[in-house]
């Protein structure tokens, strides 16, 4: 959903805010061919030949172009993309027919960053059917949602830092630190580090951990990449994460592209061990994890925790089982046990701290 500067999704019953997907929604309404007409007519646009260009700031850059019919058939369009940086838009309309005096495409496709996105064949237009989309008091009363973080000392020097949809984890070395994942967009990273801050002012962070490349636990790496610290991905993720790392930011500047820096990615194929004498921590690749090919996970053997994403994902507190386990939570289970990992607690980045004994129930195992 969409109304003005609010986003959110409806899941069922339950409502969230969605603000990292709120310039996106805003993009899509106001490139549709009767949207960009009227975003180009309150933004000022430039008219050259058959193209109309406007650009709202630190949202969205556009160029429609018209045909001989004087009907929209292209958009161009650049916008800001958390793990991306600028991200062209491609839309073409075709095969306009008449609905009930408005002439709308029947044919719709999209390209977003030169990836095919969406291909509509349109059957049916209702022109000036009234909506309204009230916004949820939830949603108003939730302008920052991301800037919630709650710290909890798991072990000594290990904290989970909590308090949205996803998670990260903390853990302190002998001089520096080491962050798992940095999820989401800018706004998380940036309220994640102030909470770092505020734990540990006196070590740097050295290492961020992306457990795979997907856009919501990718979108807050750029934010930490422009403080110097170095993503460690597997070795799958590592060639994308470089290219993420290196794009451009020119419509809405963020972080890194502030910064100057380009980030750097280091990668590991089955294992990485990071020690100092003081603590040990192994980064190990999920094996043949249905999610993700790439997907790896942090284990700390002297405290028995297991830091992991997507691949489970606990239910809430006295939630019936699945009525089918998860294959992915069963190729977890199956990698902790052909590795002969001792876990008590598993720090899910999505989710509550649980007890193995969570995910056995889970996949129909018993412990």
């Amino acid at each position: 959903m969409l109304n003005g500067d609010f986003a959110w999704t409806v899941t069922g019953e339950v409502v969230n805010p969605t603000p990292v997907a709120l310039i996106d929604r805003q993009l899509q309404l106001w490139t549709t061919p009767h949207g960009v007409v009227k975003a180009a007519m309150v933004n000022k646009a430039t008219v050259q030949g058959r193209a109309i260009s406007f650009a709202v700031p630190g949202k969205y850059k556009v160029k429609a172009t018209v045909d001989a019919q004087s009907m929209i058939e292209r958009i161009d369009a650049v916008a800001p993309h958390a793990v991306l940086g600028d991200i062209p838009v491609e839309i073409r309309y075709s095969d306009y027919k008449d609905f009930g005096g408005v002439k709308f495409p029947t044919k719709i496709k999209q390209t977003i960053g030169a990836y095919p996105a969406l291909e509509l064949t349109v059957s049916d237009v209702q022109p000036n059917v009234a909506v309204d989309l009230p916004v949820p008091d939830p949603i108003r009363q939730t302008p920052a949602p991301y800037a919630r973080v709650t710290s909890q000392m798991v072990a000594e020097g290990v904290w989970f830092l909590s308090g949205g949809s996803h998670n990260s984890a903390l853990i302190e070395m002998k001089d520096h630190l080491i962050l798992v994942e940095s999820p989401q967009n800018e706004d998380r990273a940036a309220a994640v580090l102030a909470e770092v801050k505020n734990l540990l002012a006196n070590k740097p962070i050295k290492y961020v951990v992306a457990t795979h490349h997907h856009f919501d636990h990718t979108g807050g790496l750029r934010a930490v990449a422009a403080d110097g610290v170095t993503v460690i991905a597997h070795d799958a993720n590592k060639a994308f994460l470089e290219k993420a790392l290196a794009a451009p930011a020119t419509v809405s500047p963020d972080r890194l592209a502030k910064s100057g820096k380009k980030g750097t990615v280091e990668g590991i194929r089955d294992k990485r061990v990071l020690a100092d004498g003081i603590r040990t921590v192994e980064l190990i690749h999920i094996a043949g994890n249905t999610h993700h090919s790439g997907l790896i996970m942090a284990y700390l053997p002297k405290e028995k925790l297991l830091i992991e994403a997507d691949a489970y994902t606990p239910l809430p507190p006295n939630a019936p089982p699945p009525p089918a386990a998860n294959p992915s939570s069963v190729n977890l289970a199956d990698n902790i046990k052909r590795l002969n990992l001792a876990v008590d607690q598993v720090l899910p980045l999505h989710g509550r701290i649980v007890p193995l004994t969570e995910l056995h129930k889970a996949i129909g195992h018993a412990h």
